[in-house]
């Protein structure tokens, strides 16, 4: 078959008008009709703090689900909050990946416990644990508290225990968690920003 150039390009130009005709559906109106929703048009807005490192990035969490009593809200996107004074809506690569944390089939979701000499670890509740942290903290406590040192001053130490802060919390929890600390006598106080 001998085909001249101009004779070409009205064949690919008859074959792509009749292939977009049919992909149409022989109706472009309908096509054109139809826009696309915006996903987070009926999302729950939540703001919070990326929980990886010290930094304390803003987030904004989305999450579908009205409160009602049968509807469990399921997060399904997560972003940098761009009001946020300390990230301006950046996020590091770990921070980005958080909605797979949130959805990680390895992720902790209750306070778990391993007796003594025990290989395996056990699933209690959050007043349970609670309870007992509670009930560690007091008896070394009781059993350790140094109130006058050795020339008779008042000291008021607990050196056996220590406590772990959270770095990325605010000043305001800073402050209330120095505070509840330093009223016990526990002199051992960081945050993992420097562990």
């Amino acid at each position: 078959m001998n085909v001249s150039r101009r004779q070409f390009f009205k064949i690919c130009a008859g074959g792509m008008a009749g292939t977009t005709v049919a992909v149409l559906g022989f109706s472009p109106k309908m096509a054109l009709a139809e826009a696309r929703n915006y996903k987070l048009l009926r999302a729950k807005e939540t703001r919070n703090t990326c929980t990886y490192c010290s930094v304390g990035c803003g987030l904004l969490m989305y999450s579908m689900g009205d409160g009602s009593k049968n509807a469990k809200s399921s997060i399904f996107h997560i972003e940098g909050d761009p009001d946020h004074p300390v990230s301006r809506g950046a996020l590091c690569p770990k921070g980005a990946g958080l909605l797979d944390y949130v959805h990680s089939d390895n992720r902790l979701r209750y306070p778990e416990y391993r007796a003594p000499g025990s290989d395996k670890w056990q699933r209690i509740s959050w007043d349970e644990a609670f309870r007992r942290i509670a009930r560690l903290m007091k008896d070394d406590r009781d059993a350790n508290f140094i109130e006058t040192n050795d020339q008779g001053v008042t000291v008021n130490r607990w050196l056996t225990t220590g406590m772990l802060c959270a770095s990325a919390a605010s000043n305001e929890t800073g402050m209330l968690t120095q505070k509840f600390a330093r009223s016990l006598g526990m002199l051992a106080v960081d945050n993992q920003a420097r562990v």
